[in-house]
């Protein structure tokens, strides 16, 4: 009996994430915290789960044994599977030549043998850094009604912000007509999300020509969706309305987090019908001093609380001691907060030490500038760091 699998999805985790600065500078993107208990790789995870996509190749390349060791077997997303399931992906020494991943379309082909021992009719693209629910199985259904080569999943952007995106341009029908990579003046606001939905030998077709291409940057967005569309291959837009935020920069991680709060949050993260599942640590429940104050925060389990948090997220095993307040931030696993320390419009990463009477962040000029403490380092007492400040190394003493 052949054995094949309808769809693969192949998700790229192997992005340096510079833009996150100081938050990734050990670990790959995607494996970077996010809403307390979750990172941000269990979000496309959960996704082709719950889409009934049970064979993800994860490509990774940039610090990634955080990152490998969080996924493990796949079990936590039910991906340990004997035939299919997740698999972690790297670059390897190949009989002629080595090769680190020259760009997205050219990781994928350096793994189109992965894909082709499953006989796929469809490949599943996807990214490492969004935050979102999406059913994947309705794309792929979609791309099939209409006998795509290449359907694109896109979203709706403000007019403002649509010269950041690849913009898709269609007709009424959905078909797409042009591509455009980041224009200054966008015909449309409808954005390329970095999902895309390919029939399998059409891939193939064109990974193969890119990689004998020697002026190709190797590139979806910039070299092998263009090249499609241009040769007449039948290229659709799928609509999607749902949450999504791609949270490649500080201010868009920090919004994105900021998002799951309140009683009616913009994305809720919670929602039964849609779980995303996560490797979470083991940690006792929190405690909640008999002096300490909360206020529309997400406090995970393990915390001891004797101070003060107002619209934050805290993840699991944060120590905040007495006296302190924590205000608009994002504290990640494993971090301590000194006695009567202030810290506002920052994220704190995993691990981190903040002394006793420090202050960490706040408000420019009324304006919002967020403050990063990366991981593993430790602010003395008394120390102050500027809002907008990025650091990545103990501070030992007060900086004037």
């Amino acid at each position: 009996m052949i054995r094949k699998k309808k769809c693969v999805a192949m998700l790229l985790a192997g992005g340096q994430g510079s833009r996150l600065y100081a938050l990734t500078n050990n670990i790959a993107k995607p494996a970077v915290s996010f809403g307390g208990k979750y990172r941000i790789i269990d979000f496309p995870l959960s996704n082709c789960v719950n889409s009934g996509i049970d064979t993800v190749g994860v490509l990774t390349q940039y610090q990634p044994l955080i990152l490998n060791d969080y996924i493990g077997n796949g079990q936590p997303w039910d991906l340990d599977r004997t035939f299919g399931g997740v698999h972690i992906l790297s670059p390897y020494q190949a009989k002629n030549s080595s090769d680190w991943y020259k760009g997205t379309a050219n990781a994928i082909y350096q793994n189109i043998h992965f894909i082709k021992q499953f006989d796929p009719d469809y490949v599943l693209i996807l990214s490492g850094d969004h935050i979102y629910k999406m059913n994947y199985s309705t794309m792929v259904n979609y791309h099939i009604l209409n006998d795509a080569d290449c359907t694109i999943a896109a979203i709706n952007v403000d007019k403002k912000d649509a010269s950041r995106f690849g913009i898709l341009n269609t007709n009424d029908d959905g078909s797409i007509y042009e591509f455009e990579e980041k224009p200054k003046e966008p015909k449309s606001t409808l954005a390329s999300m970095g999902i895309y939905v390919f029939s399998a030998k059409k891939l193939y077709k064109y990974l193969e020509e890119d990689c004998a291409d020697s002026s190709s940057s190797n590139d979806f967005g910039k070299d092998i969706l263009p090249k499609m569309l241009k040769a007449g291959e039948k290229m659709m837009a799928y609509e999607f309305t749902g949450y999504w935020k791609d949270v490649g920069t500080i201010d868009s991680l920090y919004e994105a987090n900021m998002d799951l709060l309140g009683d009616n949050p913009k994305f809720n993260v919670a929602d039964s019908s849609w779980k995303v599942q996560s490797r979470s640590p083991l940690a006792p429940p929190h405690y909640i001093g008999e002096n300490a104050k909360i206020g529309n925060s997400i406090i995970m389990s393990g915390c001891e609380i004797n101070g003060t948090i107002e619209n934050s997220v805290l993840a699991s095993n944060v120590i905040v001691k007495k006296g302190a307040v924590v205000r608009n931030s994002i504290i990640m696993s494993e971090s301590v907060i000194g006695e009567d320390t202030l810290v506002e419009y920052s994220i704190v990463d995993e691990k981190t030490i903040i002394g006793s009477g420090a202050i960490v962040g706040g408000l420019v000029n009324s304006k919002r500038k967020i403050t990063v403490l990366g991981r593993n380092i430790t602010v003395a007492d008394g120390a102050t760091i500027a809002p907008g400040e990025i650091v990545d190394k103990s501070v030992a003493k007060e900086e004037k």
